[in-house]
């Protein structure tokens, strides 16, 4: 073999390591299945009061019997991700015909529109989320139970102006394909 053809061989193999490494350093979040065995449960099991019943229609899980963990992970990042980046509904609303054009008319609009958006434009984005992954499972054939809001927020987030970070997404998406595919709640079923 002449040393040129050393030379090659070496870089050959210096730029498929390369290229490997830089293949494992972006692996999409959204494709990882980790081990149900790793994935911490959530504690489900707790004393309802009737502030928490009338709260079921923010905090609650799903469960589908005869499901692996893997299906249940993919149907919840499916389902997430027809509720992500929803839009509120609330838009720039011009002001009154008289003063559309003026300069109290626009910073009087400018005002009211940031105040309509920070009042009412998070909390419509977070009711938006819940109703998208309700339905969606719903269609997936999902049980929905309820829970205790303290519980539900150590494995479930809300989106109102900001997501949330995707590495924490994932990790809560697959705990709760844990409790979809866990043992089946001796909670009442809620229905859609």
């Amino acid at each position: 073999m002449t040393i040129r053809k050393m030379v090659l061989s070496v870089a050959m193999v210096a730029m498929l390591a390369e290229t490997a490494a830089a293949q494992e350093a972006k692996i999409d979040p959204m494709t990882v299945v980790p081990d149900p065995a790793t994935v911490a449960t959530p504690k489900l099991d707790f004393a309802e009061t009737p502030e928490d019943a009338a709260d079921y229609d923010k905090y609650f899980y799903f469960h589908r019997d005869g499901t692996s963990f893997e299906e249940a992970l993919a149907d919840l990042r499916d389902c997430d991700g027809f509720a992500r980046g929803l839009s509120s509904g609330y838009r720039y609303q011009e002001a009154p015909y008289p003063y559309t054009y003026t300069a109290a008319g626009v910073a009087g609009g400018l005002i009211a529109n940031a105040m309509m958006s920070a009042i009412f434009g998070s909390a419509e984005k977070r009711r938006l989320r819940r109703v998208n992954m309700r339905r969606c499972m719903g269609y997936k054939d999902y049980a929905r139970f309820g829970l205790q809001k303290d519980l539900w927020q150590e494995f479930n987030f809300e989106e109102g102006f900001s997501a949330e970070e995707e590495g924490k997404r994932q990790a809560m998406l697959a705990q709760q394909a844990k409790v979809a595919s866990g043992p089946r709640p001796a909670a009442k079923e809620l229905g859609l």
